[in-house]
């Protein structure tokens, strides 16, 4: 929708409305040496048309966007059937408002309520949430949670193989508290140090948080973990940073997961870069009232007829800050409604066919790297559709294919030093064989 600025005469009767005689008299009580010095140094004003032809020229200078990336770590490019689009751009799903009011929101109720079910389903859980903002700030969630649940304890631990952006707003949400966040190292396989894990877990911990798959695409052995973490007494959470995996790998809760949490962004999803993300959260019955978000269940009305409605949790619950479960309150539903109707789209067959072949595509492409005896993998545990590979001075090879058009992966030294040499590459069904033959050729 266009910005339509107020005409004078618009402005005139405002100020009449209000009972004063300009725009100024609004600003009256402020301090006129704090007016002063509260003026913004800004160019004057320039047409509709001058500001797009400016904003095209930063775009364009952008050049990665036309490159073939094979970037993963996070954000992972996958094919979205047009259907997807089709349904969300309905006119009747454009509020994020949160359906409060049941009797004029039953279809946004019904979407979240399916939406919910899709989750709980895919995470093998009891029940699933909506309206978490993201994977990272579902992890944080689930932190807090299992403290709740466990108000003695005061340790959480957290794999260092976890996307290292989740730990940071792990980090954020905990701030200066007495939680104490206690980093587990990985393995020479790339799975977390269980000898380690299970040293460190103890009367204190409340929770073990473990990336399934974690941030080098490697699967964990979650039930393994899972029964260290019981022993403890302590919860375990997963998360999983691509949902997709979900279609091939046993679920989280199968696995003995309490909390399990995730990003959508894999279904259905533009990789915006910085939202909106859709994040995944589900638990265990016995600790659904302490579940943050939003809940939606389904009812009967006064007439016996299907009806869904907002439960378990007033609106007041989310804006008493200190006091509140959580504070997440925008309405996630219409990137939620995206993942509802890709899911319903593929389906359980569906989904599971293509986490088949992106594992076939990623291994191809790991195997024709690692041939030429130039670069190995680095981890020998399972990996879903990315991988770590390592070679000397990879720096100049990464270097050297982003100036001929091509993004690698992710170099992993920007976040963990002794992994300088290391790139992650993700490849999915959107890589054609011409594309990893160009990979593999600029590469070698």
């Amino acid at each position: 929708m266009r910005f339509i600025p107020h005409t004078p005469s618009d402005v005139e009767a405002m100020l009449e409305v209000v009972g004063i005689a300009s725009l100024d008299d609004l600003f009256a009580d402020v301090p006129a040496d704090l007016r002063r010095r509260a003026h913004l140094n800004l160019p004057a004003g320039v047409s509709e048309q001058e500001v797009r032809r400016q904003l095209g020229a930063l775009a364009d200078a952008n050049g990665g966007a036309d490159k073939l990336s094979f970037l993963g770590a996070g954000c992972y490019p996958h094919f979205s059937p047009a259907v997807v689009d089709h349904v969300i751009q309905r006119a009747e799903f454009y509020s994020a408002y949160t359906p409060y009011q049941p009797e004029v929101s039953q279809g946004t109720l019904q979407a979240i309520f399916e939406f919910q079910t899709m989750i709980a389903g895919l995470l093998g859980l009891d029940v699933a949430n909506a309206s978490m903002y993201d994977g990272a700030s579902a992890a944080a969630e689930a932190v807090l949670m299992a403290l709740r649940t466990r108000p003695k304890r005061t340790r959480v631990l957290v794999a260092r193989s976890l996307h290292p952006q989740y730990l940071e707003v792990i980090r954020t949400y905990v701030g200066d508290t007495a939680i104490e966040l206690v980093e587990l190292p990985w393995g020479e396989d790339g799975r977390v140090d269980r000898e380690h894990l299970r040293g460190a877990a103890d009367a204190g911990t409340a929770a073990v948080l473990i990336g399934y798959p974690n941030a080098f695409g490697v699967i964990e052995d979650l039930a393994a973990i899972g029964s260290i973490a019981a022993a403890a007494g302590a919860l375990l959470v997963s998360a999983t940073a691509e949902s997709l995996a979900l279609g091939l790998l046993r679920s989280p809760g199968e696995l003995g997961a309490d909390i399990a949490v995730g990003e959508g962004q894999s279904f259905g999803i533009p990789m915006s870069y910085g939202g909106p993300g859709v994040g995944l959260f589900a638990t265990r019955t016995a600790y659904l009232r302490s579940m943050p978000g939003r809940l939606v269940g389904q009812t009967v009305d006064g007439d016996g007829r299907r009806a869904f409605v907002l439960t378990l949790a007033t609106r007041e619950q989310h804006i008493r800050r200190e006091k509140a479960t959580s504070n997440i309150c925008t309405n996630h539903s219409l990137v939620a409604l995206a993942a509802t109707v890709y899911l319903a789209t593929l389906g359980r067959r569906g989904l599971r066919a293509l986490a088949c072949e992106n594992v076939r595509i990623a291994h191809r492409v790991g195997e024709r790297l690692c041939a030429g005896g130039r670069w190995k993998q680095r981890f020998a545990a399972p990996f879903f559709n990315e991988v770590v590979l390592e070679r000397p001075g990879a720096a100049n090879v990464i270097e050297r294919a982003q100036a001929a058009g091509v993004l690698p992966g992710l170099a992993l030294g920007r976040w963990f030093p002794e992994l300088a040499d290391c790139l992650l590459v993700c490849a999915t069904e959107v890589h054609r064989e011409e594309d990893v033959d160009r990979l593999v050729e600029l590469l070698a």
